[in-house]
């Protein structure tokens, strides 16, 4: 008996190295199990090896992306329905201004959000979402509103964006249900009607696109901009790597990255924003310390497949750990005015120095879209199978 036990664990052996050297895993799910960075390098040598010309690139990204929305459960994609917006409590800061919106994206599912505009906005004025990770109460974290503040006074209108059911903030009725699968189909959800929104705006550019977040809000970055071509100018952070694959369930708790038809990895899902332009934040204190060597690398051939090398940059800071401060702010300032033609003298102090201290930072009530005075609607979902039922309601 037991030696055939033996046989059978030998078998089972066997057979997983046999799933693995062929790169596809019946595993579908990726959060418990990351590769290693050599594993990761010879996944990006080999699609090198496959992908010699720009037509077989596209041809490779057109069938991933396919699989990655129907692994996230987005194909086909929601009916979109009306936003349904809810604008309050305008205020005004230097060179910029906040307000809280909501808008439903599902029937009965409301989105909250903070947007920031320039105190003087041009006839054609860029928009950049931010995602957010999973620091504190997201949206409302300070470097979020620095982030979104500096942008809107280059020029942008810039919007946070909560991430699903995450906040315990009277902002949300169905609170901590972020850590479910559903939260990776309805941030990307959220996140492309969110784009539909600044897009709405009067004198919002769709030629000047952007989206950057930190953690699992680069993971939102990514997959967004492999997503949805509207996308422009992507500024990933502290994410991207050829094996590791987000540690929540909001970023790997769905089939997007292995499936019986497709084997891929966030360095791939990546460089489909080729060629647009593209700026890989990093940094040494995580899995991004082999950004310069390894990902920027498979990018920069990938990009040059376009012809667009000048369009993917890294910028690495090698001392940092895993955040989105003050550097890595300021790469993303930046790059941001490189390719979205903002005026970076806006942020500048006299020396011409990047200078955030012109940013109020605010309190949680004073950001949030629902509270007491501010009930939701009527028809607002009270639980996670409503949520479930109404995303349902719109693929009929």
């Amino acid at each position: 008996m037991k030696k055939i036990v033996r046989i059978a664990l030998v078998l089972l052996i066997v057979m997983a190295g046999t799933l693995h050297s062929q790169n596809i895993s019946k595993a579908t799910y990726c959060r418990e199990k990351p590769m290693t960075p050599k594993e990761g390098q010879a996944m990006l040598k080999q699609r090198l090896l496959e992908t010699t010309t720009r037509e077989q690139w596209i041809e490779y990204t057109r069938h991933i992306r396919a699989c990655m929305l129907k692994g996230a459960d987005l194909e086909p994609l929601p009916r979109r329905i009306p936003l349904n917006v809810i604008s309050r409590n305008l205020r005004e800061h230097d060179g910029y201004t906040v307000e809280n919106i909501a808008f439903e994206t599902v029937p009965g599912y409301f989105a909250g959000c903070n947007l920031y505009r320039p105190t003087e906005i041009k006839v054609s004025t860029p928009v950049v979402l931010c995602p957010n990770g999973h620091w504190g109460d997201t949206r409302f974290n300070a470097q979020v509103q620095t982030r979104c503040a500096m942008l809107a006074r280059m020029g942008v209108m810039a919007m946070s964006i909560g991430n699903f059911g995450w906040g315990t903030s009277p902002d949300q009725v169905v609170k901590r249900i972020h850590v479910k699968p559903l939260a990776l189909t309805m941030q990307t959800w959220n996140n492309m009607r969110a784009l539909d929104f600044l897009l709405s705006l009067e004198r919002a550019d769709p030629r000047y696109v952007g989206v950057t977040g930190a953690s699992g809000g680069g993971t939102q970055t990514l997959l967004l901009t492999a997503l949805d071509e509207r996308v422009t100018v992507s500024v990933p952070v502290a994410m991207v790597s050829a094996g590791t694959f987000g540690g929540c369930l909001c970023e790997s708790s769905k089939p997007i990255h292995r499936s019986d038809n497709h084997n891929t990895n966030n360095a791939e899902i990546t460089a489909m924003a080729a060629p647009r332009p593209l700026l890989l934040i990093s940094d040494g204190g995580d899995w991004t310390a082999t950004t310069p060597d390894l990902e920027y690398l498979f990018m920069q051939k990938i990009y040059a497949l376009f012809q667009a090398e000048d369009k993917v940059e890294n910028a690495h800071f090698p001392k940092e750990g895993h955040d989105y401060g003050p550097n890595k702010r300021k790469a993303m300032y930046r790059f941001m005015a490189k390719h979205m033609n903002l005026d970076i003298n806006r942020i500048q102090n006299d020396q011409g120095q990047i200078d955030e201290s012109m940013v109020v930072i605010e309190d949680i009530p004073t950001l949030q879209v629902f509270n007491d005075s501010n009930p939701f609607p009527p028809n607002v979902c009270q639980n996670l199978e409503d949520i479930e039922a109404a995303l349902a309601s719109l693929k009929k």
